[in-house]
């Protein structure tokens, strides 16, 4: 019984360390992306065909 209370105080602990981790990480800027708003301009959007009741299809565009 005292192997279970080891384990999950163990893990706990683990799993703080990976959180610590995480938090550190986002706030130094580890997540930023500052790339792919930069080039999102160049790329054309994409376009969708749908028909209607009188099998006219028209394009929409999807943002």
């Amino acid at each position: 019984m005292s192997v279970i209370y080891l384990l999950i105080s163990v893990s706990i602990f683990v799993a703080i360390c990976f959180f610590i981790a995480f938090i550190i990480a986002v706030k130094t800027g580890q997540y930023d992306d500052d790339y792919t708003p930069s080039v999102r301009i160049l790329f054309d959007d994409e376009t969708k065909i749908t028909s209607q009741n009188n099998n006219s299809p028209i394009e929409e565009k999807q943002v």
